[in-house]
């Protein structure tokens, strides 16, 4: 009995030892990729790099284009979260709640394993789809279809929709019964105990999967490649015109850079980057904590 006992304390000691030893190890990797970027990068980063000789304020009220700097990316990077999140969070939401609440065993299995597998699909393949509907709809359609903004957009919102119906459908099916009964049993529909008790609990939980969506959708390089993203191209007029992005940026310089100064200018659109994520999750932050009251304990 005190083998078994010292047994058991060992393992305890050892597993809080692994656990603190892996916190360690991924914190200081990721203060290390962070450290070394804003090393790199910080001293590159000033209003020529975001608006070249452009002045700035003709440049934000869109007056002037801007083709020596990084402004029609940052521009592009925004549109692109946006354009993308619009047309994921409506269709993740209402496919969450179907499986969550409406579909029966059967079909909650079979688009569970579904999402799963679109989850798993390789970003390139999911650009790849996006291209060859850019192509059959140039040629079936329009020919002034071609891969623009908003293919690249719906293509990033395809690509990160089995998150939120997942974090969607989990978030109200792990919901305790007592929450999920008491406006049924006052005599509330189904629909309205979802509009106005389980949704509202939930929202936490599926707000968190739209953050790692806007994360995604900020940082991926391997869609916007095939459905529209070009070197230079300015700020886009219209949802189907070509546009920059911040994530292609970072890729073109890394990989056709000529001289030291414009690899570091590289590093510089990185830490911009970086930033608008930390801005975009603050946002969304801040969204999820206003909801959450309005939702939940404003009268």
């Amino acid at each position: 009995m005190k083998a078994l006992s010292e047994m058991n304390r060992f393992m305890e000691i050892f597993v809080r030892s692994f656990s603190w030893i892996c916190g360690i190890v991924l914190l200081g990797s990721i203060s290390c990729i962070i450290g070394y970027l804003f090393y790199k990068g910080l001293g590159t980063i000033s209003l020529g790099l975001i608006f070249g000789d452009t002045n700035p304020t003709d440049a934000l009220l869109l007056r002037e284009q801007v083709f020596d700097g990084l402004f029609p990316a940052i521009f592009g990077t925004f549109s692109l979260v946006i354009l993308s999140v619009s047309f994921a969070i409506p269709a993740g939401l209402a496919s969450g709640i179907y499986l969550a609440e409406y579909a029966g065993r059967n079909v909650r299995g079979i688009f569970g394993i579904f999402f799963d597998i679109l989850a798993g699909i390789p970003s390139i393949v999911i650009g790849l789809f996006g291209f060859s509907v850019a192509v059959f709809l140039h040629r079936h359609l329009s020919d002034r279809i071609f891969p623009c903004l908003l293919i690249s957009g719906l293509s990033l919102g395809f690509l990160v929709l089995p998150y939120i119906i997942r974090t969607t459908q989990v978030s109200l099916e792990s919901l305790p019964l007592e929450t999920r009964v008491t406006a049924l049993a006052l005599g509330a529909t189904k629909f309205q105990n979802i509009l106005y008790v389980m949704l509202p609990k939930s929202l936490p939980d599926i707000l968190s999967g739209v953050i790692l969506a806007i994360g995604r959708c900020a940082e991926d390089t391997a869609v916007i490649m095939l459905t529209g993203v070009v070197a230079s191209a300015g700020v886009p007029k219209s949802l189907v015109s070509h546009y920059e992005a911040l994530p292609f940026y970072i890729y073109y310089i890394s990989s056709q850079y000529t001289d030291t100064q414009e690899l570091l200018s590289g590093y510089g659109a990185s830490i911009i980057l970086l930033i608008i994520c930390a801005f975009l999750f603050l946002i969304a932050f801040m969204v999820q904590k206003g909801l959450t009251y309005h939702a939940l304990y404003r009268a």
